[in-house]
């Protein structure tokens, strides 16, 4: 486009004869002379056709993973059939220094990626590495510092922190009703029914002046 462009400001500049439109019409010239020395050099068709054929098709976001740890690295395994057939290209990992994202492309027609951000503590890039096993992808993120992680992502420990401070209070009762109501929520009816059951002895006991609230 760029090219017809210059093509036609080169045929206006052939017909022009007043000074001014002839130099508005050579700066023009000049900038999309630039505009095409700078253009990225086209692909050839056949790479061109293979990077698309390889980035076409359904993209899934993995969100099964398991991992473990040692002194040195947090270990990720995702479980992809196949994956060790694939070229070591097809397999992708980009690391910062606080998350990973992980691009599978052209698995059985298929694109996958996993994308971790706000790791707990910093890695280390450099030392990072991807290995492909059977049916397994294996994420090596290597800790800058050797200590143990408690979880993986600053959201997991804060929502952690936020479970156990709602069960976690001074005041034992109030930790025991917090306890007692999640267990009902989360519970069968036969779990709702010792429960019932509990708390109107409980209270029975309570109100004779037995014990203090109690289950």
């Amino acid at each position: 486009q760029l090219q017809k462009d210059l093509e036609e400001v080169k045929e206006l500049l052939t017909k022009a004869t007043r000074k001014r439109l002839r130099d508005v019409l050579m700066t023009e010239k000049h900038k999309l002379e630039l505009e095409i020395k700078n253009q990225p050099p086209p692909k050839p068709k056949d790479v061109a056709e293979e990077e698309k054929s390889s980035l076409g098709g359904y993209t899934v976001k993995i969100n099964n993973y398991g991992w473990d740890q040692s002194d040195k690295f947090i270990k990720i395994y995702i479980s992809l059939n196949g994956v060790q057939k694939l070229p070591a290209e097809n397999v992708q990992v980009n690391f910062t220094e606080r998350s990973f994202d992980l691009l599978v492309k052209n698995l059985n027609g298929k694109n996958y990626t996993m994308t971790f951000n706000n790791l707990l503590k910093p890695i280390s890039v450099e030392g990072s590495s991807r290995k492909i096993k059977t049916d397994t992808v294996l994420v090596m993120c290597r800790k800058k510092r050797e200590e143990k992680w408690e979880c993986l992502t600053q959201v997991e420990k804060e929502s952690k922190e936020k479970e156990k401070a709602a069960y976690d209070t001074s005041d034992p009762s109030e930790g025991l009703m917090n306890l007692l109501k999640k267990m009902y929520a989360e519970g069968d009816d036969e779990m709702k029914r010792t429960i019932n059951k509990a708390w109107v002895e409980s209270r029975e006991k309570q109100s004779k002046g037995d014990i203090p609230m109690d289950i």
